[in-house]
């Protein structure tokens, strides 16, 4: 078996962290409760939680979008701009072609048009897009928009990617496709993963380690590492008690 070596040094550390947001009426919700995390270089990371819990608002606010009301988040050798964002929704621009969405990100970046278009054809042919570079978000099915957004986000060689739900717009065997094929990226290039779902058998699928939220205000329940030997079995007994053991944390 191949052994890859990964740097297990720390990526992002989450310090306490509180987010509570107040509607038009003044009416406040406690989303997040001091979360305190460390998140290691190269892993792939998954939070997890029922309905409610903050586990998107806990994304934005490890990737920088938005900010805590208390608590910090600490980078480790590098910064927010050395992220990638994959959304639940598919955010493409509609007047833009399947290239030039993808190229995006790399407009703000200081290279050449020549390394730019490398860059884009690269990610077109690794996730499928090539015969597409010209079409545009309308002409795209769910899956082909989503394969947009995630060469989008990898054309700029992130450090962290950031997903939050990504296949839970798509069908069950587009979803399945994508599943693997990220997976096979990840383990190729071995960028940090910060990934949020509510399904417990996409994160035992892809985690290294899980972390379980309570329900609102989500906080810490549990942090378990997953250590089953990849590719997983879905129908192994492993699976089949870790999914029972982490359904029982995340139900209400």
């Amino acid at each position: 078996m191949n052994i890859l070596k990964i740097n297990m040094s720390l990526a992002i550390s989450v310090n306490a962290v509180s987010k509570t947001f107040q509607d038009e009426n003044g009416t406040t919700t406690q989303a997040l409760r001091d979360i305190t995390l460390s998140i290691k270089s190269g892993e792939f990371f998954v939070i997890l939680g029922p309905s409610g819990s903050g586990k998107s608002t806990l994304l934005r606010i490890i990737s920088e979008l938005e900010t805590p009301d208390h608590g910090s988040i600490t980078w480790h050798g590098m910064s927010a701009e050395d992220c990638a964002f994959v959304f639940q929704q598919f955010a493409l621009l509609p007047w833009l072609t399947v290239f030039d969405n993808v190229g995006i990100g790399l407009l703000s970046m200081n290279i050449s048009k020549t390394e730019q278009k490398k860059r884009i054809t690269k990610q077109l042919r690794t996730l499928g897009l090539r015969k597409f570079a010209k079409h545009y978000p309308h002409e795209l099915s769910g899956g082909m928009k989503q394969r947009v957004g995630f060469a989008r986000a990898l054309v700029v060689s992130p450090k962290v990617l950031f997903l939050d739900e990504p296949f839970s717009e798509l069908d069950t065997f587009t979803a399945e496709t994508l599943r693997r094929e990220l997976i096979t990226l990840w383990q190729k290039e071995r960028f940090t993963v910060v990934m949020v779902t509510h399904n417990v058998d996409e994160a035992i699928e892809f985690a290294d380690r899980v972390t379980v939220l309570t329900a609102r205000p989500g906080t810490v329940e549990a942090l378990l590492p997953i250590t089953l030997e990849r590719p997983r079995s879905m129908r192994s007994k492993g699976v089949f008690d870790l999914h029972d053991h982490i359904t029982k944390l995340v139900a209400p």
